[in-house]
C-alpha cells in the first residue's frame, strides 16, 4: 500500500520526467515532444515505483534507520540491475519497437545516475518527521482518543510505538496494545503537539522530560521514564524545532 511518502515521490518522479522531456534529455530531444513526453513520464514512474518498493523493503529491515545516506545507497544499487532491463526494454518499444541486445549496455550508467539522483531527491524532500499540532481552543479532541482501551480513557498519551502490526500506547494511566498502523495513528493524532521521532515512535511534545545526546545518537526520556531513540535522519529537523 502506498503511503504519502511513497506518493510524493511518484508526484516528483512526474515532476522530473516532464523536466527530461522538455530538455530533451539523453538524446531524446530528436523525437516529437508528446512522444518522448510520455517515454520520461513512464520510465521515471516506473522507477518511482520501483523505489517504493525496495524502500519499503529496506524501512522494514530497520537495520539502515540511522544510516539515510547508506539507506539511500543501498536502495539506488538494489534498483539498479532490474531498472537498466526495464528502461532498455521500454525505450524500445517507445523509439524502435523492439530493444536490441547489443544496446543494453549503453543503458547501465545512465539509468544508475538518474536513480542516484531520483533517490537523492526523494531523501532531500521527505526525511522530515510527520508532526502532529495541538488543536485551537474549542475544537473535537482527535480521534486517536476514541481508539483508547477502557482502562486508558481519559489518560494523557505519552507516545504511540510501533510493534509489528500492533502499536504500544504509552499514556499517564499504564500501557496498552491496539491494532493498527503507524501512519494511520500519526494522522488521526492530530490534535495534539506531536512528531514522529523515529520509524517506530510517535512521542507527544509535552511529555519529553529530558533528551540527551551522544555517541551521534539522541535519546528522549518521557515522562514516566520511557527512553525513546530518535533516528538519525529526523534529528536535524527535530533539533531545529526546539526537541532538544
Amino acid at each position: 500500500m502506498l503511503t504519502s511518502r511513497h506518493t510524493r515521490g511518484l508526484l516528483i518522479a512526474v515532476g522530473a520526467g516532464v523536466f527530461m522531456a522538455v530538455v530533451g534529455a539523453f538524446g531524446s530531444g530528436e523525437a516529437p515532444f508528446w512522444q518522448r513526453l510520455a517515454y520520461w513520464v513512464t520510465a521515471l514512474l516506473t522507477g518511482g515505483l520501483g523505489g517504493a518498493l525496495v524502500s519499503e523493503l529496506v524501512d522494514r529491515g530497520g537495520w539502515l534507520e540511522d544510516r539515510p545516506m547508506l539507506q539511500g545507497s543501498v536502495i539506488a544499487v538494489a534498483l539498479c540491475v532490474p531498472l537498466t532491463l526495464a528502461i532498455w526494454a521500454l525505450t524500445g518499444v517507445f523509439f524502435s519497437g523492439i530493444a536490441h541486445l547489443e544496446d543494453l549496455k549503453y543503458f547501465v550508467g545512465p539509468v544508475f545516475v538518474v536513480t542516484c539522483a531520483m533517490t537523492a531527491l526523494n531523501y532531500f524532500t521527505q526525511r522530515a518527521p510527520a508532526e502532529t499540532h495541538a488543536a485551537p481552543a474549542g475544537a473535537a479532541p482527535p480521534r486517536f482518543l476514541e481508539r483508547l482501551p477502557a482502562k486508558l480513557r481519559g489518560a494523557e498519551i505519552h507516545a504511540v510505538e510501533a510493534q509489528d502490526h500492533y502499536l504500544r500506547l504509552h499514556t499517564s494511566k499504564g500501557q496498552d496494545l491496539i491494532l493498527m498502523r503507524l501512519s494511520d495513528a500519526v494522522a488521526e493524532l492530530e490534535g495534539l503537539e506531536g512528531a514522529q521521532v523515529h520509524r517506530s515512535w510517535w512521542v507527544a511534545r509535552e511529555a519529553v522530560a529530558d533528551a540527551r545526546r551522544g555517541d551521534g545518537k539522541a535519546t528522549l526520556t518521557l515522562t514516566g521514564g520511557v527512553q525513546v531513540p530518535v533516528s538519525r535522519a529526523y534529528a536535524r529537523a527535530l533539533r531545529e524545532a526546539g526537541w532538544f
